[in-house]
């Protein structure tokens, strides 16, 4: 997430030279990824959904994100 963001609430992730941004209320993947590392995101964003939410009110805040635990 950047601090400067716009609605709706989503967040970016990156592999190599593919970007993607994903919806945090829907879930909905604009770009382009490999399936295997789409699936890893995907994932994740399952199991913090509610911390991604939380990130996005605080980054609208302008204040420090909180650490979310990577896929392991």
């Amino acid at each position: 997430m950047y601090f400067r963001e716009h609605a709706p609430a989503h967040f970016h992730a990156e592999y190599g030279d593919y970007e993607i941004t994903v919806d945090i209320e829907t879930g909905v993947v604009q770009g382009k990824f490999p399936r295997r590392a789409l699936n890893a995101v995907l994932e994740w964003y399952v199991l913090h959904k509610s911390e991604l939410k939380e990130n996005w009110n605080l980054a609208k805040m302008k204040k420090s994100l909180n650490k979310i635990d990577p896929l392991e």
